[in-house]
């Protein structure tokens, strides 16, 4: 075990060098409007907010084909309506930093849509397992808050299993696959519990050794192909509620 934390240790100060360009304060809240190339449907824009850490800032590629920039893309298009995003998401960040950043940074009072994917630090980091039974819940609730405590406007996407990069290899780390179920599995329990839908795209991100178009050029997070992959399960269901 002491082996592993200095080895850890060692890495982390690597995987923050890694992510460190997207720790800027711009890269926090982030704000854009898109409109459709065709005729909006309705005066009132789509209101999506995108909460996480560097899986949905974008790290290691062109942010502006993070899976939160394609979905907006693509639901503008399906949906014929205008589609503004908000993005509160840091590269390194766990719960408790998205927790800290919701506080100080407020977003906007109500939202059509909110995405939620996080917890890969709270397990890179060593951090207690029961940090994240406390603090996911609590970012659950903040989400549903804001898009008036409907739960089907909430989409709990899966975190990624960085094991198979690259970065993951050379961690040596057998059992980072196994955590990053437990957490995967505590999350899909408590989005059912809350009857918020729970989008699993672990398995896409476990294709990135075998197809290495999946991973970025970092050899770490993932790439826009992969991200568009994710969508294909997000959309539809997204879509559906939209309409109604």
């Amino acid at each position: 075990m002491l082996g592993r934390l200095l080895k850890g240790n060692l890495l982390l100060i690597a995987f923050v060098a890694v992510l460190g360009p997207a720790c800027s304060t711009d890269a926090m809240m982030d704000s854009e409007s898109m409109e459709p190339e065709r005729n909006r449907q309705s005066s009132a824009s789509i209101g999506y907010l995108a909460l996480g850490d560097s899986y949905t800032a974008g790290t290691g590629i062109d942010p502006q084909k993070s899976f939160p920039k394609q979905l907006q893309q693509a639901l503008a298009q399906e949906l014929n309506n205008g589609v503004t995003l908000q993005v509160v998401a840091r590269a390194g960040w766990r719960t408790d930093n998205l927790i800290d950043a919701l506080a100080e940074e407020t977003p906007a009072d109500s939202y059509d849509l909110v995405t939620l994917l996080i917890g890969v630090n709270n397990q890179f980091q060593n951090r207690p397992f029961a940090q994240y039974e406390d603090e996911f819940p609590k970012l659950l609730d903040k989400a549903l808050n804001l898009v008036g405590n409907d739960p089907e406007r909430v989409t709990v996407i899966s975190i990624p299993d960085y094991f198979f990069t690259p970065f993951g290899q050379d961690l040596g780390f057998e059992n980072i696959s196994e955590e990053i179920d437990n957490y995967n599995n505590f999350a899909s329990a408590i989005a059912e519990q809350n009857g918020i839908p729970f989008v699993d795209i672990t398995d896409i991100s476990r294709n990135g050794l075998e197809d290495t178009s999946l991973v970025a050029g970092d050899n770490l997070h993932l790439s826009e192909k992969a991200y568009q992959m994710f969508l294909d399960r997000i959309v539809p269901g997204v879509v559906s509620k939209l309409k109604d």
